[in-house]
């Protein structure tokens, strides 16, 4: 079990105390740290080796009153691996990769965040993880919860264990942002960015847990269609369909959740390789201003 460390009392230690004061959340996933400011993680090996392996540990890290720079966003990011640019929403000019999400009620209705969601699923190679703040939150509401997508699968049923264990899944950019664009715009983004195909239980690349990796921009199983699970045509459809909404489901389930509400140059962490999360749209018509840095991924196993 991860331990709060009480400074104070550790002052006398003949050991230097790390910095850190990590405050798990739930039983799960997610803790917030106290105690470091993530300018001085930007710029320390050690203390960013500290942070990587409480990552690893929580899956989800939270900070708050850390009004550090936009470019030491970036460089904290960047300490993970080279950051990638949205097709979708705009970045912030001085600082490529840095990706503007400004909510209001001028905001087009289809740019909706509130489903559970694997960031950018879309890509064979999706994000390893982000680095997301707060720059102006709602006096009330704008929660974001995350999912430890590694209990959701470890506490699914034996029997669907062994069903999915080597189904694959395609995931599509076009049917989600691409949906509200006119069909020759929505065809030239499905060329720019042709659907992925992800195995539907995923293995993590760095802790080798297995992994539920189907999300809200997944739209159907690739190698469903074999002798072993279709007998007559409704074994597919809806056969096929209703296993992989019941799969996507596993993310609403509250034991595999934690919930942080947003203040000021509060910041979250994630690993976007074994979680997924969901943007509650309950603030309008107060604003919701967030920045994040996505960090680029490797193709899923």
């Amino acid at each position: 079990m991860t331990q709060t460390i009480d400074r104070k009392d550790a002052v006398d230690s003949p050991c230097d105390p790390s910095p850190f004061e990590v405050h798990r959340l739930t039983t799960f996933i997610g803790a917030e740290v106290r105690g470091v400011c993530l300018a001085d993680v930007a710029a320390s090996d050690d203390l960013f080796a500290e942070l990587k392996d409480l990552l690893l540990r929580h899956k989800v890290l939270f900070f708050r009153d850390q009004d550090i720079s936009r470019a030491d966003h970036v460089k904290l990011a960047e300490r993970f691996g080279p950051l990638e640019d949205h097709p979708a929403l705009g970045s912030d000019p001085e600082h490529p990769g840095l990706v503007r999400i400004y909510k209001d009620l001028d905001s087009p209705a289809e740019q909706y965040e509130n489903a559970y969601h694997c960031d950018a699923t879309w890509r064979e190679a999706p994000p390893m993880g982000s680095v997301l703040r707060c720059v102006e939150g709602p006096a009330v509401g704008g929660d974001t919860i995350w999912v430890d997508m590694v209990q959701a699968y470890k506490r699914l049923p034996e029997q669907i264990k062994t069903q999915i264990a080597d189904l694959r899944a395609r995931h599509s950019i076009e049917s989600t942002f691409g949906a509200k664009l006119p069909i020759e715009r929505r065809h030239a983004l499905r060329a720019q960015y042709p659907d992925a195909e992800h195995p539907v239980v995923a293995t993590h690349p760095e802790t080798g847990e297995k992994v539920l990796f189907v999300n809200a921009f997944t739209t159907h199983f690739t190698n469903f269609h074999t002798a072993a699970n279709v007998r007559y045509g409704h074994d597919y459809s809806p056969g096929g369909s209703e296993l992989l909404n019941y799969l996507i489901r596993q993310a609403s389930i509250p034991e595999y959740q934690v919930r942080w509400r947003w203040t000021r140059n509060s910041f979250a962490i994630w690993d976007n390789r074994c979680t997924q999360h969901y943007a509650v749209q309950d603030y309008f018509p107060d604003v919701r201003k967030m920045e994040r840095a996505g960090i680029i991924g490797q193709p899923t196993v």
